[in-house]
C-alpha cells in the first residue's frame, strides 16, 4: 500500500459483523458506499478479537463499529429497536466465588470496560431517532454464554444498572480497537429478549431489517 492509499484508507470506517447475514444486513443499507469496510468476525469475543486485531494491523481506519443482533433486556430495549452503546462490558470476564460474582476489574486484573465517546454516541442516537427508529443508549454487555434463564437475565440487570443488550463480540471488538488507538462503537438490534431461550419469540428477519436501516443512516451522519 502506497502513502496515497494509506492517507485515504485512514478515513474509512470497519464494520465487524459476526455473522454473514449481519454483514448482508448492512452491506444492503450501505448501499456499496466505499467508505466502509465491512467484515465478518466471527461468533465469541476471541474470534471477534482475532478478526478485528487482524483486519487493523492491515489498514487504517477512523471508527470500528461492532454492528450485529442481540438480545435485549425487558423494559431497556424492546424487539424490533436499536442499542447503541455508551460502554461495552465483558459482564462475564471474572470469578464466581461463594458470595457471587467478582469482575476482573475487582480482583485488580484489568478492565471488563471499554468506554465510548459519548458525543459520538449520542450523535449516531439521534440521527437514528430522527429516521423513525426506536433507539436505546446504554451499556451492552458481550458474554460467552447467552442467557437463558430469568434468574441470569436478573443477576446481569443486577450488576450492571441500565444494561440494555446482550451480545458476544462487543467487548472483543473493543479490546481490539482500543489497543490500536481506533475510536469503537457498538450498534444492536434486537431480536429477542435476553432471558429463557424461546425460539419462538425471536424475531432475527425483523432485526437484520432494522440492522439494514440503521446501516443506510450511518452514511449521513458519520
Amino acid at each position: 500500500m502506497n502513502v496515497d492509499e494509506r492517507t485515504k484508507s485512514a478515513q474509512r470506517i470497519l464494520i465487524m459483523t459476526s455473522v454473514a447475514a449481519e454483514r448482508d444486513a448492512v452491506l444492503r443499507g450501505l448501499h456499496g458506499n466505499s467508505l466502509f469496510d465491512v467484515r465478518v468476525g466471527g461468533v465469541g469475543p476471541a474470534s471477534a478479537a482475532a478478526s478485528t486485531a487482524t483486519a487493523l494491523a492491515t489498514a487504517s481506519y477512523s471508527l470500528v463499529i461492532n454492528m450485529g443482533i442481540a438480545g435485549g433486556f425487558v423494559g431497556q430495549a424492546e424487539i424490533g429497536s436499536l442499542v447503541v452503546a455508551n460502554e461495552i462490558i465483558a459482564a462475564d470476564l471474572g470469578s464466581q466465588t461463594p458470595d457471587g460474582f467478582i469482575s476482573i476489574d475487582e480482583l485488580g486484573f484489568g478492565s471488563a470496560r471499554v468506554p465510548v465517546d459519548v458525543g459520538v454516541v449520542n450523535q449516531v442516537a439521534e440521527a437514528l431517532q430522527a429516521a423513525g427508529l426506536s433507539t436505546t443508549i446504554g451499556p451492552v454487555l458481550t458474554v460467552s454464554t447467552t442467557t437463558g434463564t430469568a434468574a441470569t437475565a436478573q443477576e446481569l440487570a443486577a450488576r450492571v444498572p441500565g444494561a440494555a443488550a446482550e451480545g458476544m463480540e462487543g467487548y472483543g471488538v473493543a479490546t481490539a480497537a482500543q489497543q490500536h488507538g481506533v475510536p469503537v462503537l457498538e450498534i444492536r438490534a434486537i431480536s429477542n429478549p435476553v432471558g429463557p431461550r424461546d425460539r419462538d419469540a425471536w424475531r432475527i428477519k425483523e432485526a437484520l431489517q432494522t440492522l439494514e436501516a440503521a446501516s443506510s443512516v450511518l452514511m449521513e451522519v458519520l
